[in-house]
């Protein structure tokens, strides 16, 4: 079996590694702009040795923002300033991924230019807090979403996809995971309708798929990913059908011919390991490891087969040069969680190398 350190084809790239730094939101994309700035454009360029980058969240529209200073991809503006970004992992040898991700529920009117609900599948409110341009507040009870609000939605991912490829990322991925609004669609608790996205499995899966089918015709099929999580309970999900729902999901997106599927593990492992069978693209695992981060005792599981691929989110975070120092066997930087969500450059782009 391959070793995580061991090249792999994907997205049109030999890959130098099977080490992925995950999609980790960082809050820095400050303004009205909802631009990626110079920091940014350091933060990446220092972790471009990973196998894969996969981007932090960016909202493909206005009315999917839920979460403060997290940039988007809808202006010329931020597609020019993204493409600064994919400039620089590009020249450090990289490649990276865009991730595209709308908040649904899990957002607030104070996000929105119109002050009216988010939107969701359904009008189940979300017993969750979010932080706001006005502090912390309770999740509201969202609008469900019309039948002319899907196809806006799925118009606006296939223009955002067009502005990732515009802005020189070599792939695009659809965050339908941890409770965001793709997953809020695949959840029998939290999607209630009863037209065709919603009722049975079938139903409820079609939303994902409709973006995939999307978002592939702009970007190309063997471009694109999808994030899922099954069982996850993070923003006050559940999947009381996961184990019907998410092989059907599986089986559809292997239809479409996508590049990889990227799967968050939650409590179900048994479920997971049925997903990594039936998938027959790259499989990229970011495993259940809580309460400590995934570490180098994770890498086995590429050479176990669990895994294509092995996603690291907070160790990527602190140790920009993270495929070295596993190769190392270390030391690794210990992450500093006070500055994970929006601040200025300390624990953002000052972690040191080994080399420093």
């Amino acid at each position: 079996m391959p070793t995580a350190f061991d090249p792999i084809e994907l997205l049109g790239h030999r890959l130098a590694s099977r080490i992925v730094m995950a999609p980790m939101s960082r809050a820095r994309a400050a303004g009205p702009e909802a631009c990626p700035g110079p920091s940014t454009v350091t933060y990446y360029r220092q972790r471009a040795s990973a196998g894969l980058i996969i981007s932090e969240a960016i909202f493909p529209s206005p009315e999917s923002r839920g979460q403060p200073a997290t940039p988007g991809i809808y202006t010329k503006q931020q597609t020019a300033a993204w493409r600064r970004v994919t400039d620089a992992v590009h020249t450090e040898g990289g490649v990276i991924v865009g991730q595209l991700m709308h908040t649904g529920r899990i957002g607030h009117p104070l996000f929105l230019a119109d002050g009216r609900p988010p939107l969701a599948p359904s009008a189940v409110r979300a017993d969750h807090q979010v932080f706001t341009p006005e502090g912390i507040r309770p999740c509201v009870q969202p609008r469900e979403m019309s039948s002319a609000d899907i196809a806006r939605t799925v118009a606006h991912y296939s223009a955002a996809a067009s502005n990732l490829v515009e802005a020189g990322f070599d792939g695009v991925e659809i965050h339908a995971a941890n409770g965001f609004l793709a997953h809020q669609f695949l959840s029998s608790a939290v999607n209630r309708r009863t037209d065709e996205w919603g009722g049975d499995v079938a139903r409820r899966i079609r939303f994902v798929v409709e973006l995939a089918e999307a978002v592939g015709a702009v970007a190309g099929a063997d471009r694109v990913g999808v994030q899922i999580s099954p069982g996850n309970p993070f923003n006050d999900m559940a999947d009381p059908e996961a184990d019907e729902l998410y092989p059907a999901l599986v089986a559809e997106l292997k239809r479409i011919g996508l590049a990889y599927l990227e799967v968050s593990e939650a409590p179900d492992t048994d479920l997971v390991a049925r997903l990594r069978k039936q998938w027959e693209g790259v499989f990229i695992l970011n495993p259940r490891t809580a309460p400590r981060p995934t570490g180098l005792e994770d890498l086995a599981l590429v050479e176990q087969g669990a895994t294509d691929m092995i996603s690291y989110g907070a160790l990527f975070l602190a140790n920009p040069d993270l495929p070295t120092r596993l190769a190392a066997g270390g030391p690794f930087n210990t992450p500093k969680p006070e500055a994970f969500y929006g601040g200025g450059d300390e624990g953002y782009i000052d972690y040191p190398t080994l080399e420093d």
